[in-house]
């Protein structure tokens, strides 16, 4: 299968794009069965430098966000999917969804429901979107449908951020205060080494175990180098590993406090993708399998399949929450009043509000607290290895004195 970037026309005006097929006749067939007149068609050869490599999420959350209210609005207008499609494609900032978009136009064209054709991107459409699209093509509010993907989206990117910045910060002064103690220790206590060396005695055991520390590092920095790389591909080896992500991920949510957040945020993500679902009438068998894989948190994740094992057996939802100490009463019960008024997606809707709230005044809490915190660790740092290398300078002025 070849790619052809085309130049023509259609009633609405000039059209530019590309087209799979497996030869130029094919391509412009296609092309002429879509009302295009091709003025301009040539084969684009793809090598390993020409194709876009794409790293972790393709596109962010906040280009989805708009894309999905854009979507919203021009369906609303009256205006038809495909010619929506292709307004979107033209205009999206984002390079990836612009190239997925041309081809799910394509798709359209061709006759095919939305949902089919946003199946074939994947690493685009999450299958909460292909799901719930599909079900607001059942139901005829596709308008809908979309307004609420993008409100999911929108939250989703909120609570992520809080949680960045909340960490980012620590991680930045962290880095900050490494980079000062190295820098430190090779560049400016050797300095100091010739000249206590030079005064003989004994050397206080403060100044002694920076002048230690300082010669290991400038020794031995390989070896630390190689410690550092070694953890790190460990770390990222167990993450890729199904059962040692799962003792991780429960690691993670026993640690004081940054546990407590993180656990309110995957509870947050995985409340509103159930009410989000349930909302567009996607079955509840088939939305605890979406959630399941939505949720990057394994402890939880398990949590959920173990109910969706217990809605097969005929118990409730909630017969595995109420076991599992990640659950707090409060989504259990909720649950159990939703299911017993027939009001789940709104009741879960609440809950997610709740901690989605949760997370936005422990982001902002955890940052007052560890900024002065930070800047007081940096600072003793940095004093511990400069009080070190002053102690002897004051004895050394004394006995100037003295004589």
């Amino acid at each position: 299968m070849a790619r052809f970037k085309y130049t023509g026309r259609t009633i609405q005006g000039k059209r530019e794009g590309s087209i799979n097929a497996s030869s130029k006749r094919e391509a412009l067939l296609t092309l002429r069965e879509q009302g295009i007149r091709v003025t301009e068609i040539m084969e684009v050869k793809e090598s390993f430098f020409t194709k876009d490599i794409v790293i972790g999420n393709p596109v962010k959350l906040q280009d989805m966000v708009i894309y999905l209210r854009q979507f919203a609005t021009l369906l609303s207008a009256g205006i038809s999917i495909i010619d929506s499609t292709r307004i979107l494609a033209e205009q999206t900032s984002s390079k990836v969804l612009r190239k997925v978009l041309k081809a799910v136009e394509e798709d359209l064209r061709e006759g095919n429901p939305l949902s089919n054709a946003a199946e074939k991107h994947r690493r685009v459409f999450s299958p909460m979107f292909i799901n719930m699209v599909r079900a607001g093509e059942a139901s005829g509010n596709m308008d809908e449908t979309l307004e609420r993907l993008a409100i999911h989206y929108e939250r989703q990117h909120f609570t992520k951020q809080k949680i960045i910045s909340a960490l980012a910060y620590p991680a930045a002064v962290g880095l900050l205060s490494i980079f000062v103690v190295v820098f430190l220790l090779i560049y400016v206590v050797p300095i100091f080494v010739g000249m206590f060396a030079s005064l003989g005695g004994k050397l206080p055991f403060i100044t002694q175990f920076v002048l230690d520390a300082s010669a290991f590092v400038q020794s031995y920095w390989w070896l630390i180098a190689f410690v550092v790389i070694l953890i790190t591909i460990v770390f990222i080896l167990l993450r890729n590993n199904e059962t040692s992500k799962y003792y991780l991920d429960y690691a993670v949510l026993r640690m004081p406090v940054i546990g407590k957040l993180l656990q309110k945020a995957e509870l947050a993500k995985m409340t509103r993708t159930l009410s989000s679902l349930f909302s567009s009438s996607v079955p509840i068998l088939q939305a605890l399998t979406i959630v399941e894989s939505v949720v990057e948190n394994k402890v939880i994740a398990e949590v959920v399949h173990k109910s969706h094992a217990a809605l097969e057996n005929g118990q409730s939802l909630i017969e595995p929450m109420k076991k599992h100490w990640a659950f707090p009463p409060l989504i259990t019960q909720m649950i159990a009043i939703g299911e017993e008024t027939g009001s789940l997606d709104l009741m879960l809707g609440k809950v997610a509000d709740f901690y989605e709230k949760e997370v936005e005044v422990s982001t902002d809490r955890l940052k007052a607290i560890l900024e002065p915190l930070l800047i007081v660790l940096l600072a003793g740092l940095v004093g511990v290895i400069v009080s070190a290398l002053m102690i002897p300078m004051f004895e050394i002025f004394n006995q100037v004195d003295n004589y």
